[in-house]
């Protein structure tokens, strides 16, 4: 079974997975303008992924008789476009970090399930981190005077 620790990392990825669905749930539905029907339908399907992750790694974390968490992170909708894709692009961030650290611990502890449950759920996590830093790349720079 897995130990604390694991379970304790595995309910943070439950905390933040809630948090980033809410997130990009509200970017989605509070941004306007011309870019919005660009990438709003995006915004939205990640935003279904992320609770699709909260809901497998739940799942799991029950397999181990641990309790999983229904409290989000801090939830940092942002107001205008480039300050919510860098909210989501740290959020990717934190994320990759977390769920390459769950694989490691996972790996000490002979759990191959949970190695490979993460494994799927980050190559999703850095695809959503190529979309939020590409849309980031692809924005006006704003002209100093």
């Amino acid at each position: 079974m897995a130990s604390e620790k694991l379970k304790n990392m595995m309910n943070k990825a439950i905390a933040n997975e809630i948090q980033v669905s809410i997130q990009y749930m509200w970017q989605h539905v509070q941004w306007t303008g011309v870019e919005h029907y660009a990438v709003a339908d995006e915004f939205k399907s990640i935003a279904i992924q992320e609770m699709k992750h909260a809901e497998m790694i739940a799942e799991r974390l029950w397999y181990f008789d641990g309790v999983p968490t229904t409290k989000p992170s801090t939830i940092t909708v942002g107001g205008v476009l480039e300050e919510m894709v860098d909210y989501d692009i740290k959020a990717e961030e934190d994320a990759i970090e977390l769920y390459k650290d769950i694989q490691k611990v996972a790996d000490a502890e002979n759990d191959p399930t949970t190695r490979f449950l993460f494994e799927g759920i980050l190559k999703d996590e850095e695809e959503h981190h190529d979309f939020f830093t590409s849309l980031k790349d692809g924005m006006p720079q704003k002209r100093k005077r």
